[in-house]
């Protein structure tokens, strides 16, 4: 009997690739969509007939017990959050609500629907801001510097508490910056590679970019969700950060971007104090020698060639018509 996982947040970037991975892993995959007036299905559109989707809410406890009834999962990955950083200065409750009390309701729902259920919490680099060692490892205390980052340290945290307190298979990965075509536009690499992919197609002009000395440990969503089911195949439960351990400024995701389409940055990128963070966080680089020793894992894809793949996938998106 093949085993089944329940995804929240499964039409997100993660959530597709992680979707992808456990159906070639031969599970039945189960997906927890919130209901709007526009439901997105574009990233998981290639794979749609091949899972089930239920209807769920992180701020809706009812929702999430009647789901994990449904599906009866061997394995929950909580993927589900409001995952913008600047979205969450101006939205500071809501992302608290969503991304720091919906991972309690729905380790709650599994606690009620089944214990042995086997749970994965999405953690975050965000969590570390204002960095008190660098690297960051597992065991590096944390500072958050925006609403999403304090939201983020709260779930990660009610996870350690449920794994201890009643014996759960919990586990949490804290991951760096991951990136791929799917990203969402608001975020900085997906924009870079955008806007360089539609001012070499002559449909823009410049690009308005915030603090381009800012650094971040930037990897490949693919390669980081292998890193998620790995966590729920060991015997014990644990936290891991999952990250390059190697670190590039927005000065430089710039510069692969625009050399990809044989382009000089300067010539387009504009600063603008709009897009300046009210605190920045600092450097965040993190060690994965915990997740290679003891997941095996490690990435395989580098960050030239990430960038590389996200331009090259836009381009060929806005010429066919797919992005406007």
């Amino acid at each position: 009997m093949p085993k089944r996982a329940l995804i929240t947040g499964i039409t997100g970037q993660d959530g597709s690739y992680l979707a992808e991975l456990l159906l070639k892993e031969g599970y039945e995959v189960y997906g927890l969509i919130r209901r709007t007036s526009t439901v997105r299905y574009e990233r998981i559109r290639h794979i749609q007939d091949q899972i089930k989707i239920l209807s769920g809410d992180m701020g809706d406890q009812t929702s999430m017990t009647k789901a994990l009834t449904i599906a009866q999962p061997d394995e929950v990955y909580n993927l589900a959050a409001q995952s913008f950083v600047q979205t969450s200065w101006d939205q500071p409750v809501f992302t608290g609500d969503v991304t720091g009390l919906g991972v309690t309701r729905l380790l709650d729902a599994i606690l009620a629907v089944n214990p042995a259920i086997r749970f994965y919490q999405a953690s975050s680099s965000e969590m570390f801001g204002k960095v008190q060692e660098v690297p960051q490892v597992e065991t590096t205390p944390f500072y958050p510097r925006s609403p999403y980052g304090v939201a983020k340290v709260y779930g990660h945290w009610i996870t350690v508490n449920y794994r201890e307190s009643y014996n759960m298979h919990a586990s949490s990965g804290i991951l760096f910056n991951h990136e791929s075509p799917r990203r969402g536009l608001e975020f900085v690499t997906r924009k870079v590679a955008y806007h360089a992919a539609k001012i070499k197609l002559g449909k823009a002009k410049e690009l308005r970019i915030g603090n381009t000395d800012a650094q971040r440990d930037w990897g490949f969503a693919g390669d980081y969700v292998r890193a998620m089911w790995l966590m729920l195949q060991q015997d014990t439960p644990d936290d891991y950060v999952v990250s390059t351990g190697k670190t590039h400024s927005v000065k430089r995701l710039l510069e692969v971007a625009f050399q990809t389409v044989d382009l000089n940055w300067e010539d387009y990128a504009v600063q603008d104090p709009a897009f300046m963070r009210p605190a920045e966080v600092d450097l965040l680089i993190g060690s994965p020698e915990k997740a290679g020793r003891v997941l095996g894992w490690e990435p395989q894809v580098t960050f030239e060639q990430l960038i590389q793949m996200m331009v090259e996938s836009d381009l060929q998106a806005l010429k066919t018509g797919e992005l406007l």
